[in-house]
């Protein structure tokens, strides 16, 4: 099954990577990759996008972000068992972004926190930091957006006729 098949690879070189992240670099160190854009830098996010939430200081934080990407998960799978038939492509979209949330998901529960280390910036103006897992929710997300377009797009042309 190709969706499970991509959900488990996203997940494993989402944590291939971050495992080489936290064998090779301190806590909020940094190495600069391409002077003045991108860095690698090992930092943590106990809260959602954004750092979200992070300064709630309660221990229903943890459970509800691991209860969050739970139903993401079943909600994202449902999804595509129902979609899958309508454009086989909602397929690798739907598997990129239950892979990211699964692979945030298992940070959540062995260390508490998220393990982010792709630093964007262009001069001072840093993007947050990022992990594949994000990565992959972002592409399946963008790829979802382009299929609905194209979806709404043909159906026009189809009444049309």
């Amino acid at each position: 099954m190709v969706y499970l098949a991509l959900i488990l690879a996203t997940i494993a070189i989402d944590q291939l990577t971050k495992a080489w992240i936290i064998d090779s670099f301190q806590l909020y160190e940094s190495m600069e990759v391409i002077p003045g854009f991108f860095n690698l830098v090992y930092v943590t996010n106990s809260g959602a996008a954004f750092s979200i939430l992070a300064d709630v200081d309660s221990p229903w934080r943890h459970y509800f972000f691991l209860g969050v990407g739970t139903v993401a998960i079943i909600g994202l799978t449902v999804a595509y068992w129902k979609l899958w038939k309508v454009n086989w492509y909602y397929c690798p979209a739907l598997a990129l972004i239950a892979g990211g949330a699964a692979g945030n998901l298992v940070d959540r529960i062995r260390f508490g926190s998220v393990i982010d280390f792709l630093d964007v910036y262009i001069g001072r103006y840093h993007w947050p930091a990022f992990n594949v897992a994000d990565s992959a929710i972002c592409i399946g997300a963008g790829l979802c957006l382009i299929i609905n377009i194209l979806e709404v797009r043909n159906q026009e042309v189809r009444e049309r006729q």
